[in-house]
């Protein structure tokens, strides 16, 4: 597989000083962009558009033969999804004003300033790339079957809101735009991560790096390397891990643990696509797609000045929140089952049978772990059974430490908004309220007593006496 050029689609310079198209290219070609073509002839520009798609023009208003001017409106009219940025004499602001009107992107004044010329094709591109996703989101909504299903197959799921995620995942893998992905601890952030690498086309490897707990120096040299002699103890030049992740992807889990000062650099990476190894003055170039991951609210974090708000929109071009266990509840069957066979494999063992109970318990508890904490309660209890059916008694244990409810309160009890029980209209009577709280366990227990007393909070002789008595 070749490199990953950006952009896919080329740009088209079009300009009648040769001169200006070399100068042109080179400073774009220099700063990451290498996907070029170049146009003297505006007699050619329209008869080059139709025989190959672009994602940008850059058109010189003033030319001889058919002018800028010209050119733009048909360009407009005909291809409306290529942004056009027109280039003027500083003399002639006007016709640059006017083209806006007629639909161009921007414009830039002549003589070029390279800075401003390069940022408006960055944003360009941008556009472009947004209107790529649009029109991909649109296709992948009125499909059923996913292009890339292979590529999630390590995510164990029937779930419809997975099933939705998985279809924006191949709508958006082949932008260059960075991808934040949101979730609780356990969801599987990384897995996705993995999956729109995968889908991306790209040539080099996913690079994971946790920056959880790491300092500006070390991060810096983490990501960025250093030269030697760049401060003590760097005895030879050490490449960073943005170097390894070369035409590849670059994923940065617990972004949300970032300091303020990392943060500002790893926006200039993903502004200018440039970095400065510690000790060098000379820049580098970096055209590895970045995905960053949290487990925090890092938009309530801009409030009290946690997290840079400038970083935060532009790391969410691509937004993947993955819901947690306890709101696909359907998926816990499948999960047991694959984690039964992952296990047994691993430990050397026979896949041992669960008991029906089992898929009972675990639909109610809550899983503040989530799916990883599945696992880990699964492997514990493989590596502990002997033979036959699994117990479900090493599955209770495991639990222990995080009990389903908390046990029922002989004492007052403090009101907090977060109560489990709204109580609107007449006021139940004690046993009226708990009457529908038995019948609610003993409905999400599939009327196993047992679950049903430990989701209560009592034992099960209690639970016991208590159907007794309604029964009288």
């Amino acid at each position: 597989m070749k490199p990953k050029i950006r952009p896919d689609k080329p740009i088209l310079l079009v300009d009648d000083e040769e001169h200006f198209l070399l100068s042109a290219e080179l400073t774009i070609s220099s700063n990451g962009i290498k996907n070029i073509e170049t146009c003297s002839d505006s007699r050619n520009v329209l008869s080059i558009l139709a025989k190959k798609e672009f994602s940008i023009v850059v058109l010189d208003l003033n030319m001889p033969f058919v002018s800028g001017s010209e050119l733009l409106p048909q360009i407009v009219k005909n291809y409306p999804e290529i942004p056009v940025i027109v280039i003027t004499a500083v003399n002639n602001v006007e016709s640059a004003v006017q083209s806006m009107k007629e639909g161009a992107f921007d414009y830039v004044v002549k003589p070029v300033d390279d800075t401003r010329l390069l940022a408006t094709i960055k944003r360009g591109l941008e556009l472009t790339e947004m209107r790529n996703e649009n029109k991909l989101l649109k296709e992948s909504l009125l499909k059923e079957k996913l292009e890339h299903p292979e590529s999630f197959e390590q995510i164990i799921t029937t779930s419809g809101s997975m099933k939705a995620i998985f279809r924006y995942i191949e709508a958006i893998a082949k932008t260059n735009l960075p991808v934040l992905i949101t979730g609780e601890t356990g969801t599987g952030k990384e897995l996705i991560a993995q999956a729109v690498h995968n889908i991306s086309g790209r040539k080099g490897e996913l690079v994971p790096v946790n920056v959880a707990g790491v300092d500006d120096n070390l991060f810096s040299d983490t990501l960025f390397g250093h030269k030697k002699g760049a401060f003590t103890g760097a005895d030879i030049e050490r490449k960073g891990l943005i170097e390894h992740a070369e035409d590849g992807t670059l994923f940065l889990d617990e972004i949300g643990d970032l300091s303020i000062e990392s943060q500002v650099k790893l926006l200039r990476l993903l502004q200018d696509g440039k970095y400065y190894p510690l000790g060098s003055d000379i820049a580098k170039l970096s055209n590895a797609r970045i995905i960053v991951a949290t487990n925090r609210d890092i938009k309530s974090m801009q409030n009290g000045d946690g997290f840079r708000q400038d970083l935060y929109y532009r790391l969410r071009s691509h937004h993947i929140h993955i819901p947690p266990l306890r709101e696909r509840k359907k998926d816990i069957p499948f999960l047991i089952d694959y984690f039964l066979i992952k296990s047994s494999n691993e430990l050397g063992k026979k896949k041992p049978h669960p008991p029906k109970e089992l898929f009972t318990l675990l639909s109610n508890y809550h899983f503040p772990g989530n799916v990883r904490e599945l696992e880990g309660i699964i492997f514990d209890a493989v590596s502990l059974h002997k033979s036959g059916i699994l117990s479900l008694e090493l599955i209770r244990k495991k639990l222990a430490d995080q009990l389903i409810t908390k046990p029922i309160s002989d004492g007052n009890v403090e009101e907090t908004d977060d109560s489990p029980i709204t109580i609107t209209g007449r006021f139940p009577s004690l046993k009226e309220t708990e009457n529908v709280i038995i019948n609610e366990a003993l409905k999400r227990a599939d009327g196993n007593q047992t679950i049903a007393a430990e989701l209560l909070g009592i034992s099960r002789r209690a639970l016991n006496n208590r159907l007794q008595r309604k029964k009288e």
